[in-house]
């Protein structure tokens, strides 16, 4: 009987997650308010209905009490973030709040399945995450001075990452992060968002040759000690980033061809001088030549993806576990396996539409920061997404990046939610200026109409001494034509 329910659980959740997709890009063609609220309120019922679907399946192959407990705490927590977005921000994106617990309700069915202790923690980091997240949005509509610390952002994200670099610990090769009481810390998370905020400071401040060369060279100092620390993917984000944020300011291909020219000379030296780099290469060709010379991961990782198929195996029918690092970088390989292809492609296009809602926000701000910001936390997010991914697919040589809110991780998870919570700011900015608009828009429309109304009160005023003026003389006819009548009647 278990099985039965495993087999049709898997097949329900898919159509669940296609509904909810669809809603994520049908949305977009309505401008009715209500009609919008309908659709997000559905979209509310459907990620709630996988949650409880998946978590029924959980416990059936567990027989555990603790995955009900645990359940319970996640519905909790995501009700609790709904409900005080929408309520402490009236106008924020609903979108967004709801893809947001979309993604982390997959992170935690497939964390749960692969590791409870660790799905636990990261239920507690994103407790906290989320408490943390909620104050940012004030921060962004309050605080105008943002633009105006350029020296500070560089300097902050300089110095976490120059401190990792001597006191980071080493992990998979590279200089992530360090340890402090029990929690790992990774800064070239955060310092990701930083970095944004620095590139769309000095490009506010300027976008004369001078000034880009000093940026230029402070990001690619960025870069470099990324490079040091052996930290590849976050240097990579960083300098698609700063390329996308340069093209964008500037509107100028050669500085884009430029940053393209330098970046495949450094790629051919980090081949040459990292061995590790070298190691991601050759399996990216052929991980099944070097299956147990790395290629291991990789290959297991395209085994699980093939088994999967387009409908999956169903929870605990798969083994996702036989992935090294399944929970953290390889997570789309467990989902694709356990629950099927369509689901993780579903997965993908919930990522595609987030950064859709970035974009829409970026194009409809008008003050150069606040857009700037929005459209380096946009590309940085889908930049990432697009590593992960292409990393266990086999597209592109694996970089070691998280799948943002799905992964298991501290620092991701924390960054992503503060980035989501800048975007919402930024939406709320937005918002603000619509009304500023419309509001400038309604007042000369008043004033308008009432200096039409003042203008036609003195044409009145005006008039009346004229048809005055004009009445008399006919008067005055009228008058000696009754006498002439008088005198002849006489």
């Amino acid at each position: 009987m278990v099985n039965i329910i495993v087999e049709l659980s898997k097949y329900l959740m898919i159509v669940l997650i296609t509904a909810y997709t669809y809603l994520c890009f049908s949305i977009f063609g309505y401008y009715d308010p209500d009609k919008k609220k309908s659709l997000l309120r559905k979209q509310n019922v459907l990620t709630f209905m996988i949650h409880i679907i998946a978590f029924l399946v959980l416990y059936l192959k567990t027989e555990e009490i603790k995955i009900l407990a645990f359940y319970l705490m996640q519905v909790v927590l995501f009700g609790v973030v709904i409900l005080l977005y929408t309520n402490i921000y009236p106008k924020v994106s609903r979108l967004v709040v709801n893809n947001m617990c979309m993604l982390l309700c997959i992170g935690m069915i497939i964390l749960t399945r692969l590791n409870y202790e660790k799905a636990v923690k990261q239920y507690v980091i994103a407790a906290g995450a989320i408490v943390i997240s909620l104050v940012v949005p004030v921060i962004i509509r309050k605080f105008k001075k943002l633009s105006e610390w350029r020296n500070l952002y560089a300097i902050a994200g300089i110095a976490s990452l120059a401190f990792v670099v001597v006191a980071g610990q080493v992990s998979y090769g590279a200089k992530l992060g360090f340890t402090i009481g029990g929690i790992s810390i990774q800064p070239s998370e955060l310092v990701k968002i930083i970095f944004v905020f620095f590139v769309a400071s000095s490009f506010k401040k300027s976008l004369e040759f001078k000034n880009i060369v000093i940026t230029t060279a402070l990001a690619a100092f960025h870069v470099l000690i990324l490079v040091v620390s052996k930290d590849l993917g976050a240097a990579l984000i960083i300098f698609v980033v700063y390329l996308a944020m340069l093209y964008v300011a500037t509107h100028q291909p050669l500085y884009i061809l430029a940053g393209l020219g330098a970046g495949s000379v450094a790629s051919v030296g980090a081949y040459y001088l990292f061995n590790h780099v070298r190691t991601r290469v050759i399996v990216w060709k052929d991980p099944f030549a070097s299956y147990d010379n790395g290629g291991y991961q990789v290959a297991q990782s395209l085994f699980a993806i093939g088994t999967g198929g387009w409908f999956g195996m169903g929870l605990y029918q798969g083994m996702p576990d036989q992935i090294p690092v399944a929970d953290e970088d390889f997570i789309f390989s467990a989902i694709s396996e356990e629950l099927g292809l369509i689901f993780a492609l579903c997965t993908i296009l919930i990522c595609v539409s987030c950064y859709i809602m970035f974009l829409n926000i970026a194009m409809q701000l008008h003050n150069m920061f606040y857009k700037m910001v929005a459209l380096g936390l946009g590309t940085c997010y889908i930049f990432q997404v697009f590593l992960n991914i292409g990393g266990v697919t086999k597209f592109i040589p694996s970089t070691g990046v998280t799948l943002p809110l799905v992964s298991y991780g501290g620092s991701s998870l924390l960054s992503t939610l503060i980035m989501f919570a800048i975007i919402q700011g930024l939406y709320i900015l937005r918002e603000d200026e619509e009304e500023d608009i419309e509001r400038k828009k309604k007042e000369r429309l008043r004033a308008k109409r009432s200096g039409q109304e003042n203008k036609k009160r003195a044409r009145k005023a005006a008039d009346v001494p004229e048809r005055a003026q004009r009445s008399q003389p006919k008067r005055q006819a009228q008058g000696k034509g009754k006498a002439r009548k008088e005198q002849r009647v006489r």
